[in-house]
């Protein structure tokens, strides 16, 4: 086998994977109801196809030929399981009454839900399944990331994110929850950790720009979700909320990184934004805002709404980031947004004032502080507005320890 050849199928098998995962999971599980042996199952049939498509070619339908065989890998193992049962034959007849891949987008998504990973992701908030593993579990089963990218998300080990999303699929099978799209009425319950799920998928495409170009591809997927989530619950708040913020941050993907150097977002060009972007962004703020329920999300766009007043020739109002800010740890004290805060304190009042903050937080979250590239440089910054060139020097060098992408650990080393 040539290279050529070689990477021809590497593609294929790629793009299939991008495309179908999800749905391919999800109905290998709706047999058994067991998630971990439904990707057991595809991840043999992936081997499989490595193992034989460079010999007799892509399929012409590769996801009916995966289907196929993960399909046949389930089986055998149901075969080996309920013969010790006893049971075969019933749990057989219901592998025979399984869909095939063209009856997929019926089954899985329902006419209600058109889009086949929006209706998993509403699958995997079932209010059954601990809220601190769905958006983990979402980001497995239905975009396909391994536990290490997640595990990087949620500033956790990957060994303790394994740990977390086995015990998941566990709890699925043994509690018999139903892997089905839930009925329109039971929707808002669950559409907090769907738009959790939805966001983080954005943040790790976002992340990885420049770095892995299928993940970056993330982010996109990620905002059709959000229109969608939009279109089918257009009285949801948050629901628009969580789009604007989107649509503000994937405005500015062009000034980002500006041949090959990534560009911090106070230094970039406005005329490289997305107009349009920034102004459905507007919109659908102005649309939240009509619900009168203000969410995390709102306020997430509000502070990017804030920075997006550039275009109009305005200078970002650091007060009143501030004053956004307090109000998002109010509402979700996540790491993240306590760091953010502190950069912002720090440039509307002073560099110290930010810095006791991150103090404040390393003292109370040492361990998650501790691997999170964003608080050292962020320190560094603060602490290099402050005068104090040694200790930023040793903050910068923690963060562009911690930094993945060359082109931020490159714009980091020149301080």
């Amino acid at each position: 086998m040539n290279a050529a050849h070689e990477s021809e199928v590497h593609e294929a098998l790629r793009a299939v994977v991008a495309r179908s995962h999800g749905r391919l999971v999800a109905s290998l599980a709706r047999s058994g109801r067991d998630l971990s042996a439904a990707e057991d199952a595809l991840a043999d049939a992936l081997r499989e196809a490595l193992e034989q498509w460079p010999v007799l070619g892509v399929p012409r339908e590769p996801e009916a030929w995966l289907w196929t065989v993960s399909r046949r890998r389930l089986l055998d193992r149901a075969r080996r399981d309920t013969v010790r049962r006893g049971a075969a034959e019933a749990l057989l007849a219901s592998f025979d009454r399984e869909p095939s891949p063209l009856e997929l987008g019926e089954v899985v998504s329902s006419d209600v839900i058109p889009d086949e990973r929006l209706a998993l992701l509403f699958v995997c908030a079932h209010p059954a399944i601990d809220p601190s593993v769905r958006t983990p579990l979402m980001l497995q089963t239905v975009l396909g990331l391994d536990a290490g990218k997640i595990a990087s998300a949620f500033l956790v080990a990957p060994a303790t994110m394994g740990q977390r999303l086995v015990r998941a699929k566990t709890k699925i099978r043994d509690a018999g929850i139903p892997f089905e799209v839930p009925v329109r009425r039971d929707w808002p319950e669950r559409l907090g950790s769907v738009l959790e799920a939805i966001y983080a998928a954005y943040g790790t495409g976002w992340d990885e720009l420049g770095v892995d170009a299928r993940q970056a591809d993330l982010s996109r997927e990620a905002i059709t979700l959000a229109r969608l989530v939009v279109h089918l619950l257009p009285d949801e708040a948050e629901a628009h909320g969580l789009l604007a913020l989107l649509l503000f941050c994937e405005s500015r993907r062009a000034a980002r990184r500006v041949d090959g150097r990534y560009v911090p977002l106070d230094a970039q060009e406005v005329a490289r934004w997305d107009f349009g972007a920034i102004d459905e962004a507007f919109a659908e703020v102005d649309e939240a805002a009509r619900r009168a329920h203000l969410g995390r999300f709102q306020l997430e766009a509000l502070v990017q709404a804030m920075h997006a007043r550039r275009r109009f020739g305005e200078a970002v109002d650091w007060d009143g980031l501030a004053a956004l800010y307090a109000a998002i740890v109010r509402v979700t004290p996540t790491l993240g947004a306590h760091v953010a805060q502190a950069a912002v304190v720090g440039r509307a009042r002073s560099p110290r004032e930010g810095i006791a903050l991150l103090a404040s937080l390393a003292a109370a979250h040492p361990t998650e502080v501790a691997r999170y590239q964003p608080y050292h440089a962020t320190l560094a910054a603060l602490l290099e507005a402050a005068g104090d060139g040694v200790a930023a020097a040793e903050a910068r060098t923690r963060a562009i320890g911690l930094t993945e992408d060359p082109a931020v650990r490159a714009w980091l080393t020149r301080g």
